[in-house]
């Protein structure tokens, strides 16, 4: 069992619902994690559970094949018919004989299943990994697929807590809004898109360390590196963007080096060609304590960053 909320996979107390007559099904399950890390309300009757479902949806809804009243099967595709609630995740409990015959998984909106006779230690694992699962889709920016912002301030947390060096750095986007206003968020995704790949693309070349990208949202992105690479990435990025993102723009606006386009106030003016503005935060001997100090400074940095009209980066190195 897993002792607590803090040694567990989650950052808050998830909830289940067990829809099943089996009782000896509902103890082994509350025997593997404690109440405050995975609670269960379980109902021996599928119709009772649905009314539940939809007005206070759990966590994560379990559905045993043995229910008497309506079936399992039906449960989940009702509930993944639900266009808010395709994304909660549903294991279905199965016995040997509802498998031997290979199921239409098309037909049957399930996002994992257990099979008797159950190996506590599995189901467990296999519930976890469900949950995480939903987890990190949840999570994931719809465009980019990179991982958003919970991630994020979890990444930097744990690297804080565990005493790690290492470089932040917050990619900011500059005049996407006049680009987007004047061709449109079809294209302006694309730039999105390009720039996710670019950064990837560039974090991954440094084989054999650890490093992360995360998309807060819109046109800002994050990259983790050690202190040591980051300003050659910063390099990279700025040198890769400026050569790629002229492309995206008409032949007459790239030859001009600028576009009309409309500011906040929706007044006409010309805007120069996107460029893109990073500013790192170096976390060196403990110096910072808390994600909030991180993102405080960042903030800072972005707004010395964008005072240049071009592509360029400001790092802080200082140290405690």
């Amino acid at each position: 069992m897993i002792e607590s909320l803090e040694k567990s996979l989650f950052t808050r107390r998830q909830t289940a619902f067990l829809l099943s007559p089996d009782v000896s099904l509902a103890a082994m399950l509350r025997s593997l994690w404690p109440p405050d890390v995975l609670g269960f309300t379980v109902f021996e009757k599928g119709g009772r559970a649905i009314e539940h479902l939809f007005t206070d949806p759990p966590d994560l809804l379990i559905v045993d094949n043995r229910l008497t009243d309506i079936p399992a099967t039906e449960v989940a595709n009702l509930v993944k018919s639900e266009n808010v609630y395709r994304q909660l995740p549903v294991v279905m409990c199965v016995d040997p004989v509802d498998v031997e015959t290979p199921w239409n998984w098309n037909l049957i909106e399930v996002d994992d299943f257990l099979v008797r006779p159950f190996n506590p230690s599995e189901v467990r694992d296999r519930i976890n990994l469900t949950l995480c699962r939903a987890m990190r889709a949840l999570d994931a920016n719809p465009l980019s697929k990179l991982p958003g912002n919970t991630s994020i301030i979890q990444r930097i947390q744990q690297l804080i807590e565990t005493g790690e060096d290492f470089a932040l750095a917050y990619c900011d986007l500059d005049y996407f809004k006049s680009y987007n206003d004047k061709y449109g968020f079809s294209r302006g995704d694309e730039v999105l898109m390009m720039t996710a790949r670019l950064i990837v693309n560039t974090i991954r070349s440094y084989h054999g360390i650890m490093s992360f990208v995360g998309h807060v949202g819109g046109d800002d992105f994050v990259f983790i590196l050690p202190p040591d690479k980051v300003e050659d990435a910063c390099q990279r990025i700025i040198a890769a963007f400026d050569d790629i993102v002229p492309h995206f723009y008409d032949p007459d606006d790239r030859k001009q080096g600028a576009i009309t386009s409309v500011d906040r106030e929706g007044k006409a003016r010309v805007f120069p060609l996107m460029a893109v503005s990073i500013a790192v935060v170096v976390n060196t001997g403990g110096r910072l304590t808390h994600y909030g100090e991180v993102s405080s400074i960042a903030m800072g940095l972005k707004k010395k960053a964008k005072e240049n009209p071009r592509s360029c980066y400001v790092i802080d190195r200082r140290q405690g």
